[in-house]
């Protein structure tokens, strides 16, 4: 991507006169790098306003491609991108907004094979992903790296915000110990987001992310939105003295001891995706979620589910069959999406 070192004058007026940033903190902000991860309702919202501030190397990670379904929330998509890669397009809207700024789009699936390359260098990572697993491994290569990250959630009509610094506040880890089991947990397919709340988380995570490059010690606290209200909590996290990652050490995902096993049946257009957690979903519960988006069917040891093109047999210990596809990564996306990582 093109880049002129030196803004024209007068750009970020409206930030430098503010006495928290003043024309000292411009230039940090200017010789920052963020990562910001996913690009769905709360990065496309968190990479505008970043790019529009000035951060001076923005990297864009998402493996996805735009779908007509996303364009009610994640703002910097139009209905002629549907089909194509996030990443790349973000990248190309941004540069259009501030082409005075290096903006990095990198089109892939963070994993504990590559999350230390795609990492490497920033100042400061911006969560916008759409699943605990991917926030786990985010959370165990911030401990590594020493490298703080804006944790952020939005579904229904509520928001969640924490800046988390290595050794300073609570990790992820600290105040999300159990994993839950798969289906136990809803989905924006499933419950829904209104799209002013992710706007606001995002915009919340964006005043935390600059806070950091700033220098600004870190609060320690959750931040809980509820948009319909509105109010907004401050919930104070302690670090836990028994917990795994930031304190045993464990690199449960970082290490992947436990990858998630993704197989193509032979002779089918059909994916068998066994999760990295198992345990026994409330099939129930599940079925009742899905009869909102599509034609379900729930027995005693399954969930038969269409959407689209696809369909989804869910067992009762989170394993599934996901027909209509022999790709790995759609297999994957869809049962983020429909059931939850």
């Amino acid at each position: 991507m093109p880049r002129c070192l030196m803004p024209e004058p007068g750009r970020y007026s409206r930030q430098t006169v503010l006495g928290q940033l003043g024309k000292k903190g411009q230039r940090k902000l200017l010789g920052s790098h963020v990562a910001v991860v996913g690009l769905g309702a709360l990065g496309t919202v968190s990479a505008t306003l970043l790019a529009r501030a000035g951060v001076g190397h923005l990297k864009l990670i998402d493996r996805d491609v735009v779908e007509l379904v996303n364009l009610q929330r994640q703002v910097l998509y139009e209905e002629e991108d549907v089909g194509l890669p996030k990443a790349l397009t973000a990248a190309e809207r941004l540069t259009r907004v501030n082409s005075s700024i290096r903006i990095e789009a990198r089109a892939k699936d963070l994993s504990h094979v590559n999350v230390r390359e795609l990492l490497a260098g920033s100042d400061v990572v911006v969560d916008g992903t759409d699943n605990l697993e991917t926030r786990f491994l985010v959370n165990e290569a911030s401990l590594e790296m020493n490298l703080p990250w804006i944790y952020g959630g939005a579904i229904g009509t509520e928001g969640r915000v924490m800046t988390i610094v290595p050794g300073k506040t609570a990790c992820f880890r600290c105040f999300t110990r159990a994993r839950p089991s798969p289906g136990a947990l809803p989905t924006c397919e499933t419950a829904g987001i209104l799209n002013s709340v992710a706007a606001a988380t995002a915009s919340l995570q964006v005043t935390e992310a600059i806070k950091v490059i700033l220098g600004e010690p870190p609060s320690g606290h959750l931040l809980v939105l509820d948009g319909w209200s509105p109010e907004l909590l401050r919930i104070r996290v302690e670090r836990s003295k028994d917990c795994p990652a930031c304190v045993g050490g464990k690199k449960e995902f970082l290490g992947g001891k436990k990858p998630q096993v993704i197989t193509a049946m032979c002779g089918q257009k059909t994916m068998s995706l066994d999760p990295l957690y198992k345990g026994e979903v409330d099939l129930d519960a599940l079925g009742r979620r899905l009869r909102k988006i599509g034609k379900t069917r729930v027995t005693g040891s399954n969930v038969f589910f269409e959407v689209g093109d696809h369909r989804l047999t869910i067992f009762k210990d989170g394993r599934a069959l996901i027909q209509g596809t022999d790709s790995a990564e759609t297999a994957r996306s869809l049962y983020s999406k429909y059931v939850g990582l």
